[in-house]
């Protein structure tokens, strides 16, 4: 350790006289030094390193609960400490099923009894530590015993459902099978219960995930036959953490409510299979054919039921409360020590999770390291950075939401940013987050060299884009960041708390089925995740940059131009949206009254006409537009202001408090844990999100009163989202 300190002092040097490359929110000479800097940190990036604590922390099973998942928090704590942070294990008390019964049995016109199990793999030797594995479930489904016919519903989508009314097809009293895909899979049974089912099948067909398209584990990437996926159906986009105690940390103390109260719990029983074990079951449904659409690989005509298929199946589980342990380090900033950057990156699997979230995890970890090394060669970051190795995760973003509840007050007073990672591998950068941090991420992408093309991340990223067609890889000067939905741990902090988020991580080139199975186990990743860790150690230089960059700026690197940009498109959506309604309703109520709309659901049987929707009344937009007017105003305005402007702690405090603005704490329809009025995962996508999302989602149920109060609150939040910002450029226009 001591004779990295003289290097880093050496490599410091060779870079102190680097020209400004204007990095946002620098001074010219802080920019040479951060520069400098970032190069240090580069070439004390060790990809062996991600490799060795990999193959560590994946040796066996990490749930929430296992013996391992405290050994590893205790292991990834003392890390934290050898590397110069102040660290706690922080632990919550959370809701986490087991089961103790699966059964899945088809009782007619045939007999079959589903495997549910993974088998080992002399390839896979992890896939052989069966000690404290979980089999394949999913926790927070209902127990139960139910028998009924099968029907074959797709994804199980509200838009399936549709098309199964236009042919007179109905799931009450049935229990329904459905494919993995097009939305995350807590929908799926969602969904079903609202239909009227009482059981819920999830297979993963081979289309979307197995022989067609590619080889299968072990000789290719792809989901073998026996493969399941494991995972939550929790109703996240009611609100995640733990079901018992919303809004308020899982802590001894916690009110909690009953397992019967808890809202997010899903109804129904739910069961994940294997496509060997859907096969038979598939096979057995009668009825009409599926829609081109709906088929998928399988070896069979897919019918959509219902029957003859009957199936019994039966689930118990445990409703145990078990431990989650957080690792919090902490390294204390040497300027500005109650301005806090926050990386953060899940630890708890389904099963081993090397990919998910590992691969992450290990970025994250040498990130910490170097920056470690930094400090103590006198380069402590200006601004505290904390580093968060959240467990429980997977069960529905637990460990996170629960710390962050926890700690709400003190976080919106000083958190600046998240970064968060979850599973990565090779490929593409992959960048989501708050428009107000998408120039900083851009910039950080074009100081980045990809291993495998010698070019920037940024310049490969584009290339990719502009190849699939999208007209402003060749027009904008920065590329579009995503804005984020759920399914990873930025949720409370941007969703609940208005905290300003990104989310990273590589991807594109490691397509395969080893998600949330007993084979996403580090023998798997070595060969088609990241070999050589390569890509692993990038992000460790992305994600690091842009921790740093919020750390060490003199002006925060938020800019609201990029933000005012981006909501205008969403602006322009939610019109044409509304538009699109008003179109399609007219048509289908002229197709109905001439007596041509509708389908048979057999040959044989009567004509099927669904209702009439309404008719789409008259909306006024003039609020929205108007608010964002202002909005686009004030941000050129600010843009402006700080183009002269000195740093100052009202300054960065304005900029970095403005994402809090666009929160309202009543939140979103039917879902108030959900404050941000311009980014929230949809009530009926759950990973995916919605922009706008109280109006956008309004228009899509045809609930034209709440349409037009959305409009209002909307605008309301543009406009105060404006006024801040013209507050912000009168700092910087004045300090």
């Amino acid at each position: 350790m001591r004779l990295i300190i003289p290097l880093l002092v050496v490599v410091f040097a060779a870079f102190a006289a680097v020209p400004d490359d204007s990095l946002i929110g620098f001074t010219p000479e802080r920019a040479a030094a951060q520069m400098a800097m970032e190069q240090a940190f580069d070439k004390h990036v060790r990809p062996e390193n991600l490799d060795t604590w990999m193959h560590h922390l994946t040796s066996r099973p990490q749930h929430v609960g296992s013996p391992a998942a405290l050994e590893n928090a205790e292991w990834t704590a003392a890390k934290f400490r050898e590397w110069g942070y102040e660290t706690e294990i922080v632990r919550y008390d959370v809701l986490f099923p087991t089961p103790l019964e699966r059964h899945l049995e088809m009782v007619s016109p045939s007999r079959f009894v589903a495997s549910l199990d993974e088998p080992v793999l002399e390839e896979d030797p992890s896939s052989a530590v069966r000690k404290d594995m979980l089999p394949p479930y999913t926790a927070y489904s209902a127990d139960g015993d139910v028998t009924g016919e099968l029907v074959y519903v797709n994804y199980g989508i509200p838009s399936d459902y549709e098309e199964l009314a236009k042919r007179g097809i109905s799931v009450e009293g049935r229990v329904v099978i459905a494919r993995y895909g097009g939305s995350w899979r807590g929908i799926k049974p969602k969904v079903a219960a609202e239909h009227g089912a009482i059981g819920c099948i999830l297979y993963s067909d081979p289309r979307d995930d197995g022989y067609f398209q590619g080889d299968v584990y072990p000789e290719g990437s792809f989901r073998m036959e026996h493969g399941a996926q494991r995972g939550s159906v929790a109703d996240m986009p009611t609100y995640p953490g733990d079901p018992l105690t919303p809004f308020v940390g899982a802590t001894p103390d916690a009110e909690r409510l009953s397992v019967a109260e808890a809202p997010t719990i899903m109804k129904i029983p739910v069961l994940p299979i294997s496509y060997a074990d859907a096969l038979p079951l598939l096979g057995a449904i009668d009825g009409p054919v599926a829609p081109a659409a709906w088929r998928g690989a399988l070896p069979l005509t897919y019918h959509l039921g219902p029957g003859p298929a009957r199936v019994n199946l039966r689930l118990r589980f445990s409703w145990d409360i078990v431990p989650a342990y957080n690792v919090i380090a902490r390294m204390e900033g040497s300027e500005l020590p109650d301005e806090w950057v926050m990386r953060g990156n899940h630890r708890d699997a389904w099963v081993f999770g090397a990919a998910d979230p590992t691969s992450g995890h290990v970025a994250l970890m040498e990130e910490a390291r170097v920056i470690g090394e930094l400090a103590r060669a006198g380069h402590r970051p200006r601004r505290t950075v904390l580093f968060g190795s959240w467990d429980a995760e997977e069960p529905g973003l637990l460990g996170s939401t629960e710390w962050v509840e926890d700690h709400a007050d003190e976080l919106r007073q000083k958190l600046v940013a998240y970064i968060n990672t979850d599973g990565s591998g090779r490929g593409f950068l992959g960048m989501g987050g708050s428009h107000a941090l998408e120039p900083l991420i851009n910039q950080v992408a074009r100081s980045v060299t990809d291993p495998q093309t010698g070019v920037s991340v940024s310049d490969r990223l584009r290339a990719r884009r502009r190849a699939g067609g999208e007209r402003e890889a060749d027009t904008r000067p920065d590329l579009r960041i995503s804005p984020l939905g759920s399914g990873s741990d930025y949720t409370p902090f941007l969703q609940h708390l208005g905290i300003a988020s990104l989310n990273l991580g590589f991807g594109g080139e490691n397509a395969g089925g080893s998600y949330h199975s007993a084979y996403d186990s580090y023998e798997y990743y070595v060969r088609f995740g990241d070999p050589g860790f390569v890509y692993g150690a990038t992000l460790a230089k992305v994600a690091g940059r842009v921790t740093l960059r919020l750390a060490n700026a003199d002006i925060l690197p938020f800019r609201y131009t990029a933000f005012a940009d981006n909501v205008s498109g969403y602006v322009d959506e939610v019109v044409e949206l509304a538009d699109a309604r008003r179109t399609q309703a007219e048509r289908e109520r002229s197709l109905i009254e001439d007596g041509v709309y509708g389908l048979a659901a057999d040959p044989t049987k009567t004509f099927v006409t669904p209702p009439a929707p309404d008719a789409v009344p008259h909306l006024n937009f003039a609020p929205l537009l108007n608010a964002r007017e202002s909005l686009v105003a004030a941000a050129s305005e600010l843009q402006k202001a700080l183009e002269g402007a000195a740093a100052s702690e009202g300054l960065n405090a304005a900029l970095f408090q403005a994402e809090r603005v666009m929160t309202r704490d009543d939140g979103l329809p039917k879902r108030p844990w959900f404050r941000h009025q311009i980014y929230a995962p949809g009530y009926y996508t759950g990973y995916g999100v919605k922009t706008l999302p109280g109006v956008r989602e309004a228009i899509e149920e045809d609930d034209w009163d709440l349409v037009d109060e959305q409009i209002r609150r909307v605008s309301g939040t543009l406009e105060a989202v404006a006024a801040h910002l013209r507050g912000a450029a009168a700092i910087a226009s004045h300090p």
